[in-house]
């Protein structure tokens, strides 16, 4: 979660609570000694913050609980009820306001004493609510808190409300009886106004309404990410501070299965970078690209079969293609079987292009694994880079080799080796040159079982 700490919350409830205490005590006590309807109702408004605030306190210590087994979404909606329990109480209050200053409108009844008592209480509770809305406010924005939100609102409300109670008061003071009932009525009405317009953003909340702006942000995130070709649905929903967002995304399907985990990474950590707070669940589309070649697609139909090929030849007669493969199959199968596997890809491949496309597949032993190795030492490296070097030189195409490394193992030894050769040879060109070293070498050693080289291009 960016911004503050989910201990940041409890902390700032835990002092509001005080504060809310505090304050409604003192404005009770005043506005029952001079009889100010107005200073009550506010009182009472504090009250209800008071109480709200216990609420938000333990609200906010149930939702910054982990995800379970119960709750696989987290705990945060809680605070979307809460805040509705509490924009109900205010409803409560509000309306028993009206109903009582109305009563004292009829009757005419005024203050009975006015001195400045109740008007340095009011501007002292002025500020202290100020100073609670804006840290409550703060903290909700950083940690996404509706329970915070609502108790910021809730302050805010309060101050507004003490200056209706001062214009009550002073009208009062300057003679108009009826200025303290219309004040009363003038803080209900707010209360009305403000707990509106937080019920309408948690009713949303609670019906996964998606937040203003979000899913663009995230599939602007998300486009952005290499690899990734189109977004066939995106949805987000917030669960207390936490934006969920499902998006099913194409990708291409020769994608190889490395390179698609870390797409995945790259779009979890681009969506929270935008969101700031993001649980991303990423599917992937496997889709062909509009210039997927015809390589690309056998790789891939060989590849969703778990099947080794490589030395895909393609040709275009005009009326049909022709392809030919090496498949590797385990060199101790019976041929039988690993015909069976030939015959499956083959028709893999007529079912994806036609059934006129003709398929010849080369079988071929897959190298075994030899985990088993020593190294034969620098004597042995140093008579097989002369050789090396001699082949190289009747060549005359590759040169410079180095970086040879011999080692020995039951099969036989197997050579590692660089060389340097033209820059501007085509590759066929150099793998054309090395295969006659290799050649030359096996002839020269016939203890050598494998040859694998690494060309460079010459400085």
């Amino acid at each position: 979660m960016a911004g503050s700490k989910p201990g940041g919350k409890q902390r700032v409830a835990a002092i509001s609570i005080a504060a809310s205490a505090g304050m409604a005590a003192l404005k009770f006590a005043v506005g029952i000694a001079i009889g100010s309807l107005a200073l009550i109702t506010d009182a009472l408004h504090s009250l209800t913050d008071f109480l709200a605030t216990v609420v938000t306190w333990v609200v906010v210590r149930i939702s910054d609980r982990p995800a379970d087994s119960e709750h696989h979404y987290g705990h945060g909606k809680i605070e979307s009820l809460s805040a509705l329990g509490v924009i109900a109480l205010l409803y409560v209050l509000a309306g028993g306001v009206v109903v009582e200053a109305i009563d004292r409108l009829r009757a005419g009844t005024a203050p009975s004493s006015i001195s400045a008592i109740p008007f340095v209480v009011l501007l002292l509770d002025m500020a202290v609510n100020l100073w609670r809305s804006r840290a409550l406010q703060k903290t909700a924005r950083e940690t996404g808190s509706q329970a915070l939100a609502a108790d910021a609102l809730h302050f805010a409300s309060d101050v507004y409300g003490s200056i209706a109670a001062i214009a009550g008061l002073a009208l009062s003071a300057w003679g108009y009886v009826w200025g303290d009932a219309v004040a009363a009525i003038g803080i209900a009405l707010l209360i009305s106004w403000l707990g509106l317009r937080l019920g309408r953003s948690t009713i949303e909340t609670l019906m996964d309404r998606a937040p203003e702006g979000a899913a663009e942000k995230a599939e602007a995130a998300i486009r952005a990410i290499p690899g990734i070709l189109d977004i066939e649905r995106l949805r987000v929903r917030m669960v207390g501070p936490t934006h969920f967002v499902d998006a099913s995304v194409k990708v291409p399907r020769t994608l190889p299965i490395d390179r698609l985990d870390a797409i995945k990474q790259h779009a979890q950590l681009a969506v929270d970078s935008a969101l700031h707070d993001a649980d991303l669940t990423f599917t992937a589309i496997p889709v062909a690209r509009d210039n997927e070649s015809v390589r690309d697609r056998i790789m891939v139909i060989a590849r969703n079969s778990g099947l080794a090929i490589h030395h895909v030849t393609v040709h275009d007669l005009g009326d049909r293609l022709t392809v030919g493969i090496d498949l590797e199959v385990d060199g101790g199968m019976p041929l039988g079987e690993a015909h069976e596997i030939t015959h499956a890809l083959e028709l893999a491949i007529r079912s994806d292009f036609g059934s006129d496309v003709e398929v010849d597949t080369h079988i071929e032993p897959l190298a075994p694994e030899l985990p088993l190795g020593i190294d034969t030492g620098p004597a042995r490296a140093d008579i097989i880079q002369r050789e090396l070097a001699r082949l190289a030189t009747a060549d005359g195409a590759l040169h410079d080799i180095h970086n040879v490394r011999v080692r020995d193992s039951d099969a036989g030894e197997f050579v590692n080796f660089h060389c340097r050769a033209d820059p501007t040879m085509t590759v066929t060109e150099v793998h054309e040159r090395i295969d006659e070293i290799e050649r030359g070498l096996r002839r020269a050693f016939p203890t050598v079982k494998r040859v694998i080289s690494h060309a460079e291009p010459a400085r």
